[in-house]
């Protein structure tokens, strides 16, 4: 929100400095973000007279001046301006005076024999914008010798300031001189509307189709009028805002947003088809073409003005070309509206339009307003352009707005730590607009100003989840009736302690520090964190870099590893091969893996800690360690690289689950892996049938090929949200036992398709008091083994506990564990 000094001052009696009043909008919260001072570059320049302007006489395109800058001293001055004449006024710059356009500093010289002792300035070297055809060429009539900036209007500061979201009313220059008067800098000057006569009958008339488009709506014509150019004053409010004048009609609109906050619409009644004005909703197909030289394809969602023709605005956005006023109009009709923050916002968003009137809309405007500031814009409309107003026609109906509030005065004190006399916080309510209603010795009700629109909404709103506070969708009916009403009485008083607290300037609330919750703090991350703080952790350690890669990618390429919903699809992507929500992290990692690959670095290991997406609800997100190795094993003294391979992959996701707690012998893989790793070199991780931990494999040669990424690569992904929180058990004394453990070797004959997870499951339960463990060393196809079948050699870790073993103790356990092998996969004990 930008607006200049003396803007402000047309609002606000007070003779406070720019930098007073700086302070004072820092204190109550609307914060300061700049001040630009356009004339301090400019201060030293002044108005001068060319007394005569003559060819230079050694240069064609050069002419020697003597100008006069109103000290009684003529200057020569050498000037190459083709517009330099005898008798013009312009502005002079001396001889030491910086010049902002060109960033030199004058010097007095000789340019082809000839003395120049001053520069005539073009509006580019004054840094006023690009005109450099010529010196700046002032009216007759200006003042010979008379600071330039003074004379332009030029030493009034343009301040700028941040508005929060709740703020609507800060959105105007008015609202921010009754803010200040409000802090105690000056006098809030008095505003009223007279009320404009209706000389003829309105030629458009309202209708209100659907009341989603629109709630309230205003508007009159004025015919007969000139819309020319607007007068200097109005012209220099809006540049120094940094607003194009376009027209009379289009500049007074802009410049009630600005001053009252309250956009305003002007239609060419001319160029209207029909005799009525519809707001709607916009129907499939419809486009609007904008005053901004764009064209919008308008959905069902979009609320719009329409005329007989189809849409003529993007109601509380943005008007239409076809519309618009121009030099040809002759008479114009004003829309003054109320539409929905809400959808306001949600339109503006959904075809990033971003323009002043979105933004007063979507924060609310003061629903009481519209008659007044109808009449307003009318009456300058007359004063400025001429002609006669129509007779009002309008829609709908203005709002129920009106609501109180109490506050309880210790409240202050309590919630804010200032301890502040009773009649101190009345009267900063009552200097804000809010008027007294009711008030004894620990209370006060006030009734809330139209205009403020963020302060106590009423019970109803609450009920239908609106203030700060909104329910959940799922609460029980009676509890939600009872929590709105528990809100409804909370948060207008905070919003009462918040208005009376920052009028007294925010950095007068003392700082408390809170209270200490207990003498030792409580954990700082989640058990969700740390699992996956120490997964980072278990990555890097096996020689993994972590990457953090887009959670988005091109939707093809995401085809590749699953599938890719248009629920899933971004609206509007950061770039066309980045408009997909991924399925994996695998598929990053593995776009940069081949990134690294077309550099010259083939060998790669990156892990991520990333979000894989299925569909656009909470449980359709999932959180993964996942990991890409590519290439070859590092090079080492003892073995030889080697291509990397599913086991790599497995090993990793392994130690990831051991390292969070996951009990390794419940766990058993599957060969069901997803469809982007290669089938019968994959896996599925598995803790009972249902719960899966983690896949691995290597990755299929046509997501390779398709990736252009040389292979082999295998990757792997642990579900961090899967994996249980590990059983909290009674630290106690470590189990080790008194007896040495024996190990046994046996050799099984399987059919090939027997998997040795199976047999090793099956020897680890044979005898769950003394087996404690089983291991796969071996596996040996070839001589002496049967076409179609595999000898897979393990070990077998039986631990005694109460006494050492006899050598027929240990048989006897021996002939378990083959009863239990043999009848679990139909291995036979290799001879």
């Amino acid at each position: 929100m930008k607006f200049t000094l003396s803007w402000l001052r047309d609002h606000l009696d007070t003779d406070a400095t720019v930098d007073d009043i700086a302070r004072t909008l820092n204190a109550i919260g609307l914060e300061v973000e700049g001040i630009e001072d356009r004339g301090a570059a400019l201060a030293s320049f002044r108005i001068a007279r060319v007394i005569e302007a003559v060819q230079h006489p050694n240069a064609d395109r050069l002419r020697q001046l003597r100008v006069d800058v109103g000290d009684g001293v003529e200057r020569s001055v050498v000037c190459g301006a083709p517009n330099a004449r005898t008798g013009m006024m312009g502005v002079a710059a001396l001889p030491g005076d910086f010049i902002p356009g060109t960033g030199i500093t004058l010097k007095a010289g000789e340019i082809r024999g000839v003395k120049s002792e001053a520069m005539m300035l073009s509006a580019r070297e004054m840094g006023l914008g690009d005109d450099h055809s010529g010196i700046v060429d002032l009216p007759a009539d200006a003042p010979l010798g008379e600071s330039y900036v003074r004379w332009a209007g030029m030493d009034d500061p343009v301040i700028e300031i941040s508005v929060t979201p709740n703020r609507g009313d800060a959105l105007s220059v008015r609202g921010v001189a009754r803010d200040l008067a409000a802090a105690g800098l000056g006098t809030l000057k008095p505003w009223s509307a007279p009320k404009v006569a209706g000389a003829y009958p309105s030629p458009l008339n309202w209708k209100i189709e659907d009341p989603r488009a629109c709630l309230y709506v205003l508007g009159r014509a004025v015919r007969g009028v000139r819309n020319g150019p607007s007068p200097k004053w109005l012209q220099d409010r809006l540049v120094a805002i940094g607003l194009r004048p376009i027209s009379a009609l289009v500049d007074i609109t802009n410049f009630f947003t600005f001053d009252l906050g309250r956009p305003l619409h002007v239609f060419d009644v001319a160029k209207v088809k029909g005799a009525d004005l519809t707001m709607r909703m916009a129907r499939d197909g419809e486009t609007l073409a904008a005053l901004n030289g764009k064209a919008y394809a308008l959905t069902p969602e979009d609320g719009v003005i329409a005329d007989a023709a189809g849409a003529e605005a993007l109601g509380g956005v943005i008007g239409g070309e076809p519309s618009g006023c121009d030099e040809a109009t002759t008479e114009c009709f004003i829309e003054c509206a109320l539409f929905d923050p809400v959808r306001v916002a949600l339109s503006g968003r959904r075809h990033d339009v971003r323009t002043d009137a979105r933004a007063r809309f979507e924060r609310g405007l003061d629903p009481a307003f519209l008659p007044d500031a109808l009449d307003a814009a009318t009456r300058m409309i007359i004063e400025l352009c001429g002609g006669e107003a129509s007779e009002v026609s309008f829609a709908g109906a203005e709002p129920a707005w009106r609501r109180s509030a109490t506050l309880r005065f210790d409240r202050v004190r309590d919630y804010g730590g200032l301890d502040l006399p009773a009649e101190e916080s009345v009267g900063r309510l009552e200097r804000l607009g809010f008027a007294v209603q009711a008030r004894d010795a620990a209370s006060v009700t006030v009734a809330v100003p139209s205009w403020r629109n963020d302060v106590a909404s009423d019970l109803s709103a609450y009920r239908a989840g609106g203030g700060a506070l909104a329910q959940f969708a799922g609460l029980d009916a009676a509890r939600a009736a009872k929590a709105a009403e528990g809100c409804a009485a909370i948060e207008p008083e905070c919003d009462l302690v918040e208005e009376v607290l920052r009028l007294g300037g925010l950095d007068a609330v003392p700082a408390v520090s809170l209270p200490a919750l207990a003498v030792i703090p409580p954990p700082a991350f989640t058990a969700k964190q740390a699992r996956a703080a120490l997964a980072r952790r278990v990555l890097a350690a096996r020689g993994m870099q972590e990457s953090v890669t887009f959670a988005f990618m091109e939707a093809a390429t995401a085809s590749l590893f699953g599938a890719t919903p248009d629920t899933l699809r971004l609206v509007n992507p950061i770039a066309a091969d980045l408009d997909q929500m991924r399925p994996t992290p695998v598929a990053s990692l593995l776009l940069a893996a081949a990134r690294n690959a077309a550099r010259g670095f083939a060998d790669v290991a990156l892990a991520e800690l990333g979000a894989s997406y299925r569909d656009i609800t909470p449980e359709g997100q999932a959180h993964l360690a996942a990991g890409v190795r590519q290439g070859s094993t590092p090079r080492h003294w003892a073995e030889a690289p080697r291509g990397v391979d599913a086991l790599d992959a497995k090993g990793d996701a392994l130690a990831v689950l051991a390292a969070l707690g996951v009990p390794m012998a419940a766990l058993q893989v599957t060969p069901d892996a997803p469809g982007f790793y290669h089938p019968g070199r994959s896996g599925v991780v598995r803790q009972g049938p249902k719960a899966v931990l983690a896949t691995f494999g290597e990755v299929h040669p046509k997501v390779l090929s398709a990736l252009d990424l040389p292979g082999p690569a295998v990757a792997f992904e642990v579900f961090l949200d899967a994996v249980p929180e590990p059983k909290r058990r009674k630290k106690g004394a470590p189990d080790l036992p008194t007896f040495q453990p024996v190990r046994r070797d046996f050799a099984f004959i399987v059919e090939e398709g027997v998997a040795a997870e199976a047999l090793l499951r099956a020897a680890r339960g044979a005898d769950k008091a003394l087996v404690a463990d089983a291991a796969l060393f071996d596996v040996y196809r070839g001589k002496g083994v049967p076409e179609g079948s595999k000898s897979l050699a393990i070990q077998v870790t039986i631990q005694p506990r109460e006494a050492t073993l006899t050598d027929a103790q240990i048989e006897a356990v021996a002939d378990r564990v083959v009863a239990a092998v043999a009848k679990a996969t139909g291995a036979m004990l290799r001879a």
